[in-house]
């Protein structure tokens, strides 16, 4: 039984993902089981898993829906789940392996640094490091891990179609206190490249503060959808 499973959902991430799968290998060697959940793709994106993941798990389109999925086939104590566009050091997997005293009950994040070198983007990420420590909220930029255990008491993340990290990050935090580790991972800036800082930035926080006040996911997941990514 491996101590870490790492879960990737994917819809059309051909150009992200083979990065992001060829930085885990060293991992893999060392026991670390890969596993990536497709929601569907229509480009090349299960194509580039073959002879790099353990599983390949064929899914509906949805965020919640492919990472209970691969939770359910996943054999490791701790799961990790990971975006595809998303980048992992291997001294970040050794500090979590070190890390849960109570490994039944463990749960956190990693800090995230985004891929851009200007100086917008170190604003953004010391604003996204602050606000999850601040809160207990782990987004998914941030790598979230949870042991299985806990992963399972919990129900898994609520099949909503938007803020389902906010979801389960409450649900968590009822049975303990996220671990905020110092290690970073490294995330794309695509998002914001595409579409403009200001305008990500601002329709990010009205998502989550429309959500605050019980907005349906439904509803916020359309808007969300303006934020293209290629």
């Amino acid at each position: 039984m491996p101590e870490l499973s790492i879960i990737i959902p994917t819809l059309n991430e051909e150009t992200a993902l083979p990065v992001t799968l060829a930085s885990l290998q060293s991992l893999r060697r060392e026991g670390v089981e890969i596993i990536v959940v497709d929601g569907g793709s229509t480009d090349k994106t299960v194509c580039c898993t073959e002879g790099l993941v353990e599983q390949l798990v064929v899914s509906s389109a949805g965020r919640a829906v492919q990472l209970n999925k691969g939770a359910q086939v996943a054999r490791g104590k701790v799961l990790l789940f990971l975006h595809a566009d998303t980048l992992l050091a291997g001294r970040a997997i050794k500090k979590l392996l070190k890390q849960p005293k109570q490994p039944t009950l463990c749960w956190g994040r990693f800090k995230v640094k985004l891929d851009d070198t200007a100086i917008v983007f170190r604003i953004i990420e010391t604003m996204m490091n602050w606000r999850s420590c601040l809160t207990g909220i782990v987004t998914g930029d941030h790598a979230m891990f949870v042991s299985k255990h806990l992963f399972e008491q919990v129900g898994g993340y609520p099949c909503i179609e938007l803020m389902e990290d906010i979801a389960i990050s409450k649900k968590l935090k009822k049975v303990s206190k996220p671990i905020c580790l110092k290690e970073t991972v490294t995330t794309s800036c695509r998002r914001w490249q595409v579409n403009g800082v200001v305008k990500t930035v601002l329709l990010m926080w009205s998502l989550r503060w429309a959500y605050f006040f019980n907005a349906e996911p439904k509803v916020l997941a359309q808007k969300y959808r303006q934020i293209r990514i290629k």
